[in-house]
């Protein structure tokens, strides 16, 4: 098992224990998907036939992904985002029709919060609240909003609202995140509602504390140690234990799971 501080991503390979062949061709929108988690995920759905569309405000990095997916899997697609601006979802989702003809899935993945300040709440800077509930919670709404036509039109869809296993722990000193990412369970729920009649489903997925090649220069290896230390499952978790309860989310065999939040932390919280 690698160290604390030790993982690296530059060229992991898929986990093809879990095989959902009904994602085959799946047309898979994942924002914030030109590095971490959701660069991860990119890697697992193209690997399980679908076809990821990196949305990423790095054009760069999301151009990078693409061809590494590529490069190992099949087709991929890379597009300039900015989740907080309407008109650049709106061309984003636009050029993703125009191109496959459908929109299947929605993996809202983006985020701020790898370079948040870290500070009492009544310290934050006001600028850092703003672009957190800009980016986590107004750029999921936006996401979504543009999807639904286009899975309302097939009856079919997924769309799944990361959140984070942080907030059940009311984590200190991180308040605009930890408001931002309880937002999503509530959003999920009454998306839910509201899509069910299409067959689209809506769920929250909480990922637990983990490394990724992403720098935070606000958590210290020492606290991913620490919170590693109070997991029932005492090893850090990896992108593959991550990917591997998104896929699920997103196949025929989640197709009666709405609504509902799935942590995957190794046993740090419980609901």
């Amino acid at each position: 098992m690698a160290e604390i501080g030790e993982i690296d991503y530059s060229d992991f390979e898929v986990d093809k224990s879990a095989t959902y062949p009904d994602l085959k061709d799946r047309v898979v929108v994942i924002t914030g998907a030109g590095q971490g988690i959701g660069r991860g995920y990119a890697h697992y759905f193209a690997a399980q036939g679908a076809i990821p569309v990196i949305a990423e405000i790095n054009g760069e990095a999301g151009d990078k992904v693409a061809d590494e997916v590529r490069a190992k899997h099949g087709p991929a697609l890379s597009i300039q985002l900015d989740v907080t601006d309407l008109d650049s979802v709106t061309s984003m989702v636009d050029k993703t029709l125009s191109k496959f003809g459908r929109v299947d899935c929605l993996i809202n993945n983006a985020a701020v919060f790898s370079k948040i300040t870290m500070a009492p709440f009544w310290e934050l800077p006001v600028d850092e609240w703003k672009a957190a509930v800009d980016v986590n919670i107004t750029g999921a709404f936006f996401c979504a909003r543009a999807v639904v036509p286009a899975m309302q039109e097939a009856n079919w869809g997924r769309i799944i609202n990361v959140s984070s296993a942080t907030f059940l722990m009311g984590l200190p000193n991180y308040l605009h995140y930890i408001t931002t990412k309880s937002a999503m369970v509530g959003m999920s729920r009454s998306m839910a509602r509201e899509l069910g009649p299409w067959n689209v489903t809506v769920n929250t997925f909480w990922p637990g504390v983990m490394q990724t090649e992403i720098e935070r220069p606000s958590v210290p290896n020492e606290r991913f140690k620490e919170y590693t230390a109070r997991q029932a499952l005492p090893r850090q978790g990896t992108i593959h234990d991550l990917a591997k309860p998104v896929l699920f989310l997103c196949s025929e065999e989640a197709g009666y799971i709405t609504g509902q939040s799935l942590q995957a932390d190794g046993g740090l919280t419980f609901v």
